[in-house]
């Protein structure tokens, strides 16, 4: 199905892009509409961090969605690293209202368990606004994995179980070269947050579904419409 509406929530810039850049730009290639809502500032938690860390961070994230085709990217302010701070009830209706303007057919967001509070917070946000009785529910909701969280949780929680698997091996470089422009966020490998880690999770999930490169999904719910 082509022209559908796509909306990422991710909690922090580049997060959109770890999780499911390769995967954006195959939507855009067919048609799809994509948009991007980061909930959270993404650099005040660290030492010296300031208003200026977050003006760059934005224009980095912008920069990066030129790259992959992103129609709209919306930056809301959530404190980093913090957003238990804030209150599900303050998350959801960021979310709720972000859907009731996007109205996407395809929706994708955090795994619940990774190691980053603001990405848990972020998945509960979502399910929460996309329960059953909402208005604009998606058709589709995927959870990602996040380099530097997913894998970072403690082996005794929730790992994070792909039950989707996309081929990326036509836009894995795209997806590096957007990843690229977060010069304030990328690592030096071995980090698992590195421009090498991205190339190594993707050939690894390729592993696991018989292709050269993948990105790997868990799908929370579909519906399959009769009309």
């Amino acid at each position: 199905m082509k022209n559908r509406k796509v909306l990422v929530v991710a909690a922090h810039p580049d997060d959109e892009l770890l999780g499911v850049a390769g995967t954006l730009s195959l939507h855009i290639e067919r048609g799809d509409k994509v948009e991007v809502l980061i909930l959270g500032q993404g650099a005040l938690s660290r030492d010296k961090a300031g208003e200026a860390e977050i003006e760059l961070l934005h224009e980095q994230a912008l920069a990066a969605a030129r790259i992959i085709g992103i129609q709209n990217v919306r930056f809301e302010y959530l404190p980093d690293n913090a957003f238990d701070t804030v209150g599900i009830l303050v998350i959801t209706k960021l979310v709720e209202r972000v859907i009731a303007e996007v109205r996407p057919d395809i929706l994708y967001t955090h795994h619940a368990h990774d190691l980053n509070v603001d990405h848990r917070l972020t998945f509960q946000a979502v399910t929460t606004a996309c329960r059953p009785c909402s208005r604009n529910l998606p058709q589709e909701v995927y959870t990602f994995e996040t380099l530097s969280s997913s894998e970072w949780q403690s082996k005794s929680e929730e790992p994070f179980r792909p039950n989707v698997y996309i081929d990326i091996s036509s836009t894995l470089e795209k997806k590096v070269s957007a990843l690229n422009e977060y010069k304030s966020e990328m690592r030096p490998y071995p980090h698992s947050r590195s421009l090498e880690g991205v190339r190594i999770l993707a050939q690894y999930r390729g592993l696991e579904a018989g292709i050269k490169f993948a990105e790997a999904f868990h799908l929370e719910r579909r519906i399959d419409l009769c009309n």
